[in-house]
């Protein structure tokens, strides 16, 4: 049952981006960056964990999720080791995943061929 509410958490988030792509103005970067920030800000008060508890991977894998990351590894820092870890915490905590991002994206580079958009 874990793996359909995973199914329906993810493809709902899927789905409300798409709808600020079809019904609104917003370019895809401004998106996908609200969805980081708005991430954080849900992990902040405490309501984005219970999701992600309840619906696994359909929660913490799409860029909600690398907020709720970034959140709270900066909690976990700031508990740590002070203010620094406002710093610290974030960047720590997403470390592996920001790191296999530009390695894959090294090696896509490495292996496609560029060219012009037109």
């Amino acid at each position: 049952m874990s793996y359909v509410w995973a199914f329906v958490v993810g493809g709902a988030i899927c789905v409300v981006g798409q709808l600020f792509i079809d019904y609104t103005k917003l370019s895809p970067a401004r998106i996908l960056t609200g969805y980081v920030v708005a991430g954080v800000i849900l992990s902040a008060v405490g309501l984005y964990k219970p999701l992600a508890d309840f619906a696994g991977a359909g929660a913490s894998v799409p860029l909600l999720g690398f907020g709720h990351l970034l959140a709270q590894g900066v909690q976990n820092a700031v508990d740590e080791c002070g203010l620094p870890g406002a710093f610290t915490g974030g960047l720590t905590a997403a470390s592996g995943g920001i790191a296999a991002s530009l390695i894959f994206g090294v090696l896509a580079a490495l292996v496609g061929k560029s060219k012009d958009q037109n």
